[in-house]
C-alpha cells in the first residue's frame, strides 16, 4: 500500500508569480479559481510589491491574475472560520484589514508605477487593488464592483481608492448598489485607463510597461510621489510643493541629459541620478 503524498502548502513564489524581463516586474495572483485575497495571498503580493521598491533592475510593475477572474476580493471562507474565536474574529479582521491597508498604501508609495492588467471579475478588495494602481488597462469583458452592500459588509476600505479614482456620486453608485459595472462603465467612470479585447491585453499592457520602463526611474519617482503629493493639497499649496518639486528635478543629473538630448535630437542615455 503506497503511502499518501501530503499536498505542499502554496507558497509565497506559487501565490504571487513574478516575471522580470527589460525592467518590467509582472506580478500574477495566482490563487483559482477567484484568486481570492487571502492572507497568504496578501503577505505575498505585499512581499513582492516591496521587494520591487527595493529592486533597481525593476522600473515597472504590473499586477496581473491567472484564471477567469482578476480577484474576487477578500477570502470570505477565511473570514468566516474565525467566527467561531473567542474574540469572535476581530483581532484576525483586523489583522486582514490592516494588511490589505499596507498593500494599497505600499503601491502607492511605491517608487514605481503599478498597472493593473485585468481580466474578468474585480470585485471589493479586487476593484479597490485595481483603483489603487497608477493605471488600469482592462479587456472589454471585465467587470467591476463593491458588493459588499448586498451581504451586510459595507465595502469601507475598497471605498478608499475607488472615491479616489471615480468621482464622488460614481463612488456612491458602486457602494450603495453593488452592482457592477461593465468596462466602458468603469473607463467613464475613471477606474481604468483603456479597455482592449482580450486576445490583445497582453500587447497592450506591454507596451505602456515597457514604454514607461524606458524613461529614467528617478523623474518616474519625482513625478509619482509628486503627484499624490499634490492631489489633496489646496491649490496654491499645491503649486508651491510642485515649484519646488521641479526646481529640485531641474537639478537633477537625468534632468540636465534629457533636455540636452533634446535639444541635440539624439536619445538620452539615463543614469537614474
Amino acid at each position: 500500500m503506497s503511502e499518501a503524498v501530503a499536498t505542499p502548502k502554496p507558497t509565497d513564489e506559487t501565490l504571487a508569480i513574478r516575471q522580470l524581463a527589460d525592467g518590467v516586474l509582472r506580478l500574477t495572483l495566482n490563487n483559482p479559481p477567484a484568486n481570492a485575497l487571502s492572507i497568504a495571498v496578501m503577505e505575498a503580493l505585499l512581499s513582492a510589491i516591496r521587494s520591487a521598491g527595493e529592486d533597481q533592475a525593476v522600473r515597472v510593475v504590473v499586477i496581473a491574475a491567472s484564471g477567469d477572474v482578476f480577484s474576487a476580493g477578500h477570502d470570505l471562507k477565511e473570514l468566516t472560520a474565525h467566527r467561531d474565536d473567542k474574540d469572535r474574529g476581530r483581532a484576525f479582521y483586523e489583522k486582514t484589514m490592516r494588511l490589505c491597508s499596507e498593500i494599497m498604501i505600499s503601491i502607492t508609495t511605491l517608487p514605481k508605477p503599478v498597472i493593473a492588467e485585468v481580466d474578468g471579475l474585480a470585485t471589493a478588495a479586487g476593484c479597490q487593488l485595481v483603483a489603487t494602481c497608477d493605471l488600469a488597462i482592462c479587456t472589454d469583458t471585465s467587470r467591476f464592483c463593491t458588493p459588499g452592500v448586498n451581504i451586510g459588509l459595507f465595502c469601507s476600505t475598497p471605498m478608499v481608492a475607488v472615491s479616489r479614482a471615480a468621482h464622488r456620486k460614481q463612488a456612491m453608485e458602486m457602494l450603495l448598489t453593488g452592482e457592477a459595472v461593465d468596462a466602458s462603465t468603469a473607463k467613464e467612470f475613471g477606474l481604468v485607463n483603456r479597455i482592449v479585447p482580450k486576445e490583445y491585453l497582453r500587447t497592450v499592457s506591454d507596451k505602456y510597461a515597457s514604454s514607461i520602463a524606458s524613461k529614467s526611474s528617478l523623474t518616474l519617482k519625482i513625478g509619482k510621489e509628486a503627484f499624490y503629493q499634490q492631489i489633496e493639497r489646496p491649490l496654491a499649496e499645491a503649486y508651491d510643493y510642485s515649484a519646488w518639486v521641479m526646481t529640485e528635478n531641474m537639478l537633477a543629473r537625468d534632468a540636465e541629459e534629457g533636455i540636452n538630448a533634446f535639444l541635440e535630437k539624439r536619445e538620452p542615455k539615463w543614469t537614474d541620478r
